[in-house]
């Protein structure tokens, strides 16, 4: 199969489309052909590399993909050869686990994230879970269930499993045009939420307020934080959404009201963050770790999807040969949405 992959870690220049042995289904596992995978910041922090990552190399990123199933284990039982699927990136390999068993699956000890503890779906060919893959309705397309499978259900699970978002609360979302933001606007919305949206240009921000975004915000013309807290009448916003970290953990905090939440999905700018200890406590804040999502969550919004009352965001399609551009398109920030790849 062609693949692509790299040997080492360092920048868009590692990336190879090389030819690399499809992997074959053991027991309870299936054999995916990807039609479509999208991507994700953290295909670049995994390329890039950090102190104490442990991959087998070649390495194979990517979390998210749809497509046919063409091999399956031993074991199979809730999927067969030919059924169109998309992937849930989110590992848990011991059906023992005391968090799996609680239906907390994404806290697994042993398991993680496709694409960065396992050889990943930017490959013609994947080897998964079976309970890693759901069935796609005809109407559904592979491009779409791509982009939509890792990011909805980031957004879903911070949003409404870890924050409790509730109808009638007022959501701050940092950054327009991010996969995660892009669904985190959708899903406040279908909750009911007022959403506002930071963002660094015009047209960002015009597209995230087509997504439903209520009040927006320009960082490049003003300190969003005080905007945020001007714009809600100098009470702050319930709920902020920050998957930024060092460089926007003290606006976060400051834009939060009395008894809000800070939903910590990521850290692209660095993680070491400054916190001022002083507003936490007297201000009654909290902040909520959150990453990836249970297989039930999963479920549950992708059905949204199937449904069409969420609607991933594709911001350009290349083809897998061009992981290269992909990647450099990725890191220049200059895309509104998800990159998709087809093998």
């Amino acid at each position: 199969m062609k693949a692509a992959l790299f040997h080492e870690h360092g920048g868009p220049e590692v990336l190879m489309y090389s030819d690399f042995p499809a992997p074959e289904p053991g027991y309870g596992e299936v054999q995916v052909q990807i039609k479509a995978a999208a991507m994700n910041r953290l295909d670049l922090f995994v390329r890039q590399g950090w102190p104490g990552i442990k991959l087998e190399y070649p390495h194979i990123t990517g979390a998210d993909g749809a497509g046919v199933i063409s091999a399956v284990g031993p074991g199979v039982n809730s999927v067969a050869v030919g059924d169109r699927v998309a992937i849930n990136g989110t590992l848990s390999l011991d059906p023992l686990d005391e968090n799996v068993l609680a239906g907390r699956d994404n806290m697994a000890r042993l398991g993680g994230i496709l694409g960065e503890d396992m050889r990943g779906t930017f490959a013609e060919y994947v080897v998964v879970p079976q309970q890693n893959v759901l069935k796609l309705p005809d109407h559904v397309s592979h491009q779409d269930a791509a982009a939509a499978s890792l990011v909805f259900l980031t957004a879903w699970h911070s949003l409404i499993t870890r924050g409790g978002l509730r109808p009638g609360e007022t959501v701050l979302i940092v950054g327009a045009g991010g996969g995660v933001n892009t669904a985190s606007i959708q899903i406040a919305k279908l909750v009911g939420a007022t959403v506002y949206v930071v963002g660094s240009s015009e047209q960002k921000l015009e597209q995230a307020r087509a997504l439903g975004a209520d009040y927006m915000i320009d960082r490049s013309k003003e300190d969003w934080s005080k905007a945020a807290f001007t714009l809600t009448g100098k009470r702050g916003v319930d709920v902020v959404v920050d998957n930024v970290g060092h460089a926007t953990w003290p606006s976060s905090i400051r834009a939060l009201a009395r008894g809000g939440r800070m939903l910590v999905v990521g850290g692209t700018s660095g993680y070491e963050a400054p916190v001022a200890v002083n507003y936490i406590f007297r201000k009654h804040l909290s902040i909520i770790g959150s990453t990836m999502g249970t297989h039930s969550d999963f479920r549950t919004v992708m059905q949204l999807i199937f449904a069409g009352r969420l609607k991933p965001v594709v911001g350009q399609v290349f083809p897998l040969s061009e992981i290269r551009a992909a990647h450099e398109l990725l890191e220049s920030g200059d895309v509104f949405g998800k990159i998709v790849l087809i093998p």
